[in-house]
């Protein structure tokens, strides 16, 4: 699908198209950082719960 979107956007206005093909890698080498800090504070929210939530397993496995 993305594609097909760049091959439309190459043939309605090529010098864009060029243009986010050149910038898309430098965009994302940018937010590289910003996706990994998601992850650790993801990680870190689950890893909370799961110590929240312990008690109660151990519990209920008895």
């Amino acid at each position: 699908m993305k594609l097909l979107l760049f091959l439309i956007l190459l043939i309605l206005c090529w010098p864009v198209a060029l243009l986010a093909l050149v910038l898309y890698p430098i965009v994302w080498l940018l937010l590289l950082p910003f996706r990994l800090v998601g992850i650790v504070v993801g990680g870190v929210f689950e890893l909370i719960a799961a110590l929240f939530t312990l008690p109660a397993r151990a519990l209920r496995s008895i």
